[in-house]
């Protein structure tokens, strides 16, 4: 397993890393369907996409974000759907890089175990990142520290991140009803993740 990086070493080899994350089997005793890790990075990825788990649908095609979230966070976006899968442009890594299993009210949350024996290294082996999209709590957790809030606070607060971090809710449709009593998501915010979105793609 991968044992993180410190600081003045060379990055990772991410090639290989990669071939090393999706051969994990970790969580295989916790998974419901099984090990099968979903993500994708390159060493140029400019855009981090920082999300939560795979959902059922994304664990059987294997494409992350393949799903009705996916086509509004590339609303969001601003960008097509081979700009959103070219990793040269997005890197997706998930909290959790299976599928969680489903519980009472909607998809378990990520593994704790993925995270900390996975992303430092990960993220080491893409020094070109200009922006990282923060979503959801989970996800929130990690990137954003500092927060001690609600989700809605976090995203509200989208200003004090400075122009390399968003923060955002998750797509899914499960948070229409957000989406709708904070008009102010779509009015303010949108308009300037699109145009960051672009301004890094450029």
């Amino acid at each position: 397993m991968s044992t993180g990086h410190s600081q003045g070493a060379p990055a990772p080899n991410l090639p290989a890393l990669l071939r090393e994350v999706r051969a994990c089997t970790l969580c295989a005793p916790y998974l419901p369907l099984g090990p099968r890790p979903v993500l994708q990075a390159r060493a140029t990825s400019r855009i981090l996409i920082a999300g939560q788990a795979p959902g059922r649908k994304v664990h059987a095609s294997g494409v992350p974000f393949d799903d009705a979230s996916g086509e509004r966070l590339r609303r969001w976006m601003g960008v097509s759907r081979d700009t959103f899968y070219d990793p040269q442009c997005c890197a997706i890594l998930p909290m959790g890089f299976c599928y969680p299993g489903t519980g009472r009210s909607g998809d378990l949350p990520p593994r704790p175990e993925c995270a900390p024996t996975w992303r430092t290294t990960l993220l080491a082996a893409m020094p070109q990142v200009q922006l990282t999209l923060v979503i959801g709590q989970y996800a929130m957790a990690y990137h954003l520290p500092q927060h001690t809030g609600t989700l809605t606070e976090a995203v509200q607060d989208w200003r004090s991140y400075g122009p390399g971090l968003m923060p955002l809710p998750h797509p899914s449709p499960r948070n229409n009803g957000w989406i709708k009593h904070n008009p102010w998501f779509d009015v303010e915010l949108l308009p300037v993740l699109r145009a960051r979105v672009a301004a890094v793609l450029g």
